[in-house]
């Protein structure tokens, strides 16, 4: 097994010594960062894995705004080349570029996704200003404003948790607009810890499985009442990185998260 440093886009590639066929595309959350340590992870298993920097690196936007979804579609047409099938797993941020890429590429199999979101969300730029996080064709796709009347009800760091369940409930027209049609991809995986501190992102499980249930698609669910944010899968360090906040959970109940999550995520590798 050897790392792969990317050349048009930060990243690195892990090439497994046994190679199964399958190729995993990575993609971190709030820190935008490379996260190597889970595509090592998978590499270990056969999958040939990647996870590139996606806002925050030379010539990218500095915060998640307008990210063009294109910067994911071409990994994706570059993993396929030399894999049968290929897997997206992102988190937090990065479960909405993963579910995104898994609707507008052809060659996605699956998507895996951690402390999802069912809608796109907006991004704050520095001024203050929101966008969308993401784009397609130059274009910026609907997304869910954040109030801006919200303060947070926790000693710092700040819990995000009540900013997201009042823009939901304040903006429900935009719930519609902002839905990611999860129904085109094949198959999906959702990981969701309940006591996650961030985002309601076991809620947004819920109505990710109630779309795709509309349309006869099973969907693998994934739930530990005590887990926060993060998700540990069995032999990942700990993760570091991203805006300073209450998560959630606890290690014993991330990893355990983790655990469960890792069988089915077997099974979609």
């Amino acid at each position: 097994m050897r790392p792969v440093e990317l050349v048009d886009v930060e990243g690195v590639r892990w090439v497994p010594d046994s190679p199964s066929g399958v190729a995993a595309l990575v993609l971190a959350g709030s820190s935008g960062r490379v996260d190597s340590a889970r595509a090592e992870l998978l590499a270990r298993h056969g999958v040939l894995a990647e996870s590139i920097r996606w806002f925050g690196g030379a010539g990218q936007n500095e915060g998640p705004w307008e990210i063009a979804l294109e910067l994911f579609l071409e990994r994706v047409d570059d993993l396929a080349r030399s894999c049968d099938r290929v897997v997206v797993l992102g988190t937090s941020f990065g479960s909405e570029a993963a579910l995104l890429t898994g609707v507008h590429s052809p060659h996605v199999s699956a998507v895996a996704a951690f402390a999802p979101s069912d809608v796109v969300w907006a991004g704050v730029r520095p001024d203050g200003s929101l966008a969308s996080h993401w784009t397609l064709g130059g274009t910026p796709l609907p997304y869910v404003d954040l109030v801006d009347d919200w303060e947070p009800d926790t000693d710092p760091p700040p819990a995000f948790l009540g900013h997201y369940e009042a823009s939901r409930d304040r903006f429900p027209e935009a719930l519609s607009a902002a839905a990611i049609p999860v129904e085109h991809i094949d198959q999906v995986l959702l990981v969701a810890g309940g006591d996650d501190q961030v985002w309601p992102s076991q809620t947004m499980a819920d109505a990710i499985t109630a779309r795709r249930d509309e349309q006869g698609l099973e969907t693998m669910l994934v739930l530990e009442p005590d887990a926060g944010h993060r998700t540990v899968l069995p032999g990942e360090p700990l993760a570091a990185g991203g805006m300073r906040m209450r998560r959630g959970g606890t290690p014993a109940a991330d990893s355990r998260l983790g655990a469960a999550a890792w069988s089915q995520l077997s099974a979609l590798l």
